[in-house]
C-alpha cells in the first residue's frame, strides 16, 4: 500500500488547521495544546500510521470499533459494490433497501432468544436513547401510561445524547448539562471487584438484587417503564463482571414487575467477550439489546436497538407505530459494511479466537503483578483492563494529581503503541484479529511503560 507523503510545511499547516477549525470530541485542551494534534492517514490490520509516517500498534481497536482490523478489503469491496447500485435511500414510512433487510434478518439469526426486530440508528448513543423511548411507548401502548421512569446504574456509561446522558451514571458526563431529563433513578453498580471481604460472590449478588428490589419498591413498580444496564460495564470502570446470579436475578425482577429490560452491548457486542454477545455468558436475554461501535467494523456509523417480537407486536397496529426516526438511520452503505463485517467474524471464527486470545492476554497481563502499582487485572475475553494502585492489598488508589496512567499512555505512544487509559486504568481491547506475535509486542511494551513509570515517579518501594 502506497503512502501519501507530506512536506514539513504541509504537516505544520494541517496541524494548525486542526486546532483552528475542529472542535474535538472528549477534548482535553491541556494535552492538545502541549502535544499538538495527532493526525492519522491510514491503517492496516492492527496498525495505524500518522501523518509523519510513524507506525503504531492499535490496542484499543480505534475506539472499540475496528474489531476485524483496519482496512479490510472484504468490507471495502462490499461498500463499493453497493455504491455502484444505490448509495442511500431512507428507511422511512414504507421504504426499505436490500442491505437493511438482509442485516435485520441476520441480526435476528445471531442475537439470543426472541430478539428479532431491529430499529436502526446512527450510533450507540442513539441506540440507547431509542431503546428507552421504545420501553416508554411500549408501556403506554399496553395500557400503563404511569410507567415512565427508567432505572439505570451508577458508574455506567450509555452515551452523550441528552436521553443517553440522563441514563449515564458517571458524573463527569452529566454535570455540564444539568438539569437532565426527569425520571431516571440509579441502582447499585453491582461490580464483582467490590464484593466485601468475607462475603461470597453469590451472597454479594443477592445483596445487590435486594437493593434493586428495594429501589423498585420505593419508587413503586407501577411507575417504572424500563431498566437499562450494561451486562459488562465499559472501559471507564475496567470491565467489571456482575456478581454471581445478578443478571439472572435482574431478569426475574423485570419479569415480576413488568419492566422492559435493556442490555447496552454497544461496547461488548460482536465477539469481544468470547461470545457473540456478553449476555450469553450468563444465558440471560433482555427485551431490547443495543448495538454500535464494532457493529460496522468502523467503516461507517451505525447503531441498532433490537427488540423482541413481543414488544414489536404492539407497534404493528395502525395508529400505534413507534414514534421515532432519523434521516440516515440504517444507512444503505453502513448496512452493507456491517453484513461484510459479520461475515468476517463468522468465517474467521473470531468469537472462539477472542476467547483464546483473551486468555493469553490476561495471563500475560497478570505477570505485571511484579510491579506493585498493578492492583488488579479485570475484564473478560479481549476486553481487559489493568488497575493501577498505590497499595494492592488495601486497593488504595494512586494520587490522581500524578496522572500516572496518562504518563504510561504517552510512554506507550513513544514506543509505537496506542494505549487507552481512563485515569489510572489501562485499557487493553485490541482488534479480534490480533496475532500472538502482536500480543507479545503489546505485553512487552505495556510492561516497559509501567517499569519506566515506576522509575520516573520514583516508586522505589511498596506503599510509596
Amino acid at each position: 500500500m502506497s503512502d501519501e507523503k507530506f512536506t514539513e510545511k504541509q504537516i505544520r499547516q494541517l496541524k494548525e488547521d486542526a486546532l483552528r477549525y475542529v472542535c474535538p470530541h472528549a477534548a482535553k485542551n491541556d494535552e492538545l495544546l502541549v502535544n499538538g494534534p495527532k493526525i492519522f492517514t491510514r491503517g492496516e490490520g492492527c496498525y495505524v500510521y500518522d501523518i509523519e509516517g510513524r507506525k503504531y500498534l492499535d490496542t484499543f481497536a480505534t475506539l472499540l470499533t475496528t474489531i476485524c482490523g483496519h482496512n479490510r478489503p472484504e468490507v471495502r469491496q462490499a461498500v463499493y459494490e453497493q455504491m455502484k447500485k444505490l448509495e442511500f435511500f431512507p428507511n422511512y414510512v414504507d421504504s426499505f433497501t436490500l442491505p437493511l433487510i438482509k442485516l435485520a434478518k441476520k441480526l435476528a439469526e445471531i442475537t439470543p432468544g426472541d430478539l428479532s426486530v431491529s430499529f436502526f440508528v446512527n450510533s450507540g448513543s442513539e441506540a440507547n436513547e431509542t431503546a428507552i423511548k421504545i420501553a416508554k411507548q411500549y408501556q403506554l401502548e399496553t395500557g400503563k401510561p404511569k410507567k415512565w421512569k427508567i432505572i439505570a446504574r451508577r458508574f455506567s456509561y450509555h452515551g452523550t445524547t441528552l436521553g443517553a446522558a440522563s441514563a449515564t451514571g458517571l458524573p463527569s458526563y452529566k454535570k455540564y448539562f444539568e438539569p437532565l431529563l426527569p425520571g431516571y433513578i440509579f441502582a447499585n453498580a453491582a461490580r464483582d471487584y467490590e464484593c466485601p471481604e468475607g462475603m461470597s460472590p453469590k451472597e454479594y449478588g443477592k445483596v445487590c438484587l435486594k437493593e434493586l428490589d428495594d429501589l423498585i419498591q420505593f419508587e413503586t413498580p407501577e411507575t417504572i417503564a424500563g431498566m437499562i444496564m450494561d451486562p459488562v460495564p465499559g472501559s471507564n470502570t475496567a470491565y467489571p463482571l456482575p456478581p454471581e446470579g445478578y443478571l439472572q436475578g435482574v431478569r426475574k425482577l423485570c419479569n415480576k414487575y413488568g419492566i422492559v429490560l435493556i442490555f447496552d452491548e454497544v461496547q461488548t457486542g460482536f465477539a469481544k467477550t468470547g461470545k457473540m454477545f456478553a449476555c450469553e455468558h450468563w444465558d440471560v436475554t433482555p427485551d431490547i439489546i443495543t448495538l454500535g461501535k464494532g457493529f460496522t467494523g468502523g467503516f461507517a456509523p451505525l447503531g441498532a436497538a433490537v427488540m423482541t417480537g413481543k414488544i414489536y407486536k404492539v407497534f404493528k397496529r395502525i395508529g400505534h407505530e413507534l414514534r421515532s426516526g432519523s434521516t440516515f438511520g440504517g444507512h444503505t452503505l453502513a448496512c452493507a459494511a456491517t453484513l461484510a463485517n459479520i461475515d468476517i467474524i463468522e468465517k474467521e471464527n473470531l468469537v472462539k479466537k477472542a476467547a483464546g486470545m483473551g486468555k493469553y492476554l490476561r495471563e500475560g497481563l497478570e505477570k505485571l503483578y511484579k510491579h506493585f502499582i498493578v492492583g488488579d487485572v479485570c475484564g473478560i475475553g479481549m476486553l481487559l483492563a489493568v488497575k493501577l494502585v498505590s497499595d494492592r492489598k488495601t486497593k488504595t488508589p494512586l494520587d490522581p494529581k500524578l496522572k500516572v496512567g496518562k504518563w504510561i499512555r504517552e510512554r506507550c505512544w513513544q514506543l509505537g503503541m496506542i494505549l487507552r487509559n481512563n485515569g489510572d486504568i489501562l485499557v487493553i481491547a485490541p482488534s479480534l484479529i490480533l496475532s500472538k506475535d502482536e500480543a507479545d509486542i503489546l505485553l512487552k511494551k505495556t510492561d516497559q511503560a509501567i517499569s519506566d513509570a515506576m522509575k520516573h515517579f520514583k516508586f522505589l518501594r511498596k506503599g510509596k
